[in-house]
């Protein structure tokens, strides 16, 4: 008999993701202590109460018809998803999960979808669609009004292009292929070693989609949810290496679809020379610029005119009709209230993209949740110093900090690097005394 002491494991820890603020919503393990199920289960139900609550609120302070339509379906939605987390069971948390699916994105999306009412962006994007195929140009040349202009890159326009081929239709919604795109991409973005811990990718995906900052731009016809997707994507296959070639398709196809997704490509080329060594890097370089030049010069040689006054000045504020993007962000109120705040906002935003380069330079990102971090955070100083802005385009650098913030800490990616998870407020275990075990002298 061998006399060893040790002291009892401690309970696992569960990740708790910024997209949400509980991380996998209550899922303990089956071996943890009651308290720290209690302790899940609560961030849960409230996670889903808070999601209501905006829901709510949205439902009955918005002008907008989808707005409305969406937060009513939210708010019950997340209602029977806060009753369901009450329970301690993992039926009852797949449940809420499914409940919070169904009224924050299924109901609203078809409901929207067979009704016809959706965000502007969606019937500008369906009728870019059709002009790219008839004339070989998704821009009008003569815009009047607010909703003649078309401010994003010419491959926004291929989603609208099943509706130009296949007529009106539940299943030519430009909003379906949006969210097609962007599952795809996340599920992609997602994959971890086979055997490897944390959520799977449906899963993962499955609680990203029903956070309202992004339920409620898949249901409403969101244009910046592809591009995100695409751009998470990139950084994945970055981090993971290889030829550089897919993450070089990726980056340029994020890049033909809008501006916002320009700053990927140095973040991204940074990360890859890392993790791949600079002729990747090179190489993926050469593949996303033909990829996004393939889809943008030709349509601005062939219409240049058209091509500034819609993708150049219109988002800037300085075009023929002013742009309807003016949430009150610090650029915004820059341009409106302060003699010569453009200049100032514009010369913030140069200060900004110059100090987001140059720690590109100095300290390069190691790890996919670095890059990440750092591109969410140029992103996040762009949209709120431009002049022209909405708050929905936070979603972007919502989705990147937290996407690989979650993934890490549940071991979704070995590139994301190590992290060290806050414990949960539970009740100390004593230390076991001695005991006994059987063993060879």
């Amino acid at each position: 008999m061998t006399l060893t002491k040790g002291a009892a494991t401690p309970p696992p820890r569960t990740a708790r993701g910024v997209l949400t603020g509980v991380g996998h919503l209550g899922q303990a393990s089956p071996s943890a202590p009651p308290g720290r199920r209690f302790c899940l289960a609560r961030r849960a139900w409230a996670h889903w109460l808070g999601c209501a609550g905006f829901a709510l609120l949205l439902a009955t302070t918005t002008e907008l018809g989808p707005h409305r339509v969406w937060g009513a379906c939210a708010a019950a939605g997340y209602g029977t998803a806060a009753l369901l987390a009450t329970r301690d069971s993992r039926t009852c948390r797949r449940a809420a999960l499914t409940a919070a699916l169904l009224g924050a994105v299924v109901v609203p999306l078809v409901v929207l979808v067979v009704s016809g009412a959706a965000q502007s962006e969606v019937g500008v994007v369906e009728r870019s669609g059709a002009l790219l195929l008839h004339t070989g140009s998704p821009y009008l040349p003569h815009p009047a009004h607010t909703v003649d202009y078309d401010p994003y890159l010419p491959g926004m326009a291929l989603f609208g292009v099943p509706r130009a081929v296949f007529g009106d239709g539940p299943l030519t919604d430009a909003r379906l292929w949006f969210c097609l795109t962007f599952v795809v991409c996340m599920f992609f973005a997602g994959r971890r070693p086979a055997g490897g811990p944390g959520p799977t990718p449906v899963s993962a995906v499955a609680l990203l989609a029903a956070f309202p900052a992004v339920a409620l731009p898949l249901a409403v016809g969101g244009v910046d949810l592809p591009v995100v997707g695409l751009m998470c994507l990139s950084l994945a296959l970055a981090g993971r290496g290889g030829s550089g070639t897919a993450a070089g398709v990726a980056m340029g196809a994020a890049a033909a679809l809008k501006w916002t997704a320009w700053p990927l490509l140095p973040v991204g080329l940074v990360l890859l020379a890392v993790t791949a060594g600079r002729r990747t890097a090179l190489r993926a370089a050469l593949v996303a610029l033909s990829v996004a030049a393939s889809a943008v010069v030709p349509v601005a040689l062939a219409g240049p005119r058209a091509f500034v006054e819609h993708v150049v000045l219109f988002p800037l504020g300085a075009g023929g009709v002013r742009s309807p993007a003016a949430s009150p962000l610090p650029g915004r109120l820059l341009a409106v209230h302060v003699p010569g705040g453009a200049a100032l906002a514009t010369a913030a935003l140069v200060t900004a993209a110059l100090g987001v380069t140059l720690s590109l330079l100095i300290r390069p990102p190691r790890t996919v949740r670095a890059a990440a971090d750092r591109l969410a955070v140029g992103l996040g100083l762009a949209i709120c110093l431009i002049p022209a802005t909405r708050f929905g385009y936070l979603v972007l650098p919502l989705v990147l900090a937290g996407w690989f913030r979650y993934t890490s800490k549940t071991g979704g990616s070995a590139s994301a690097g190590p992290v060290s998870l806050p414990p949960c407020p539970v009740p100390r275990r004593p230390e076991s005394g001695h005991r006994l075990s059987g063993g060879r002298r």
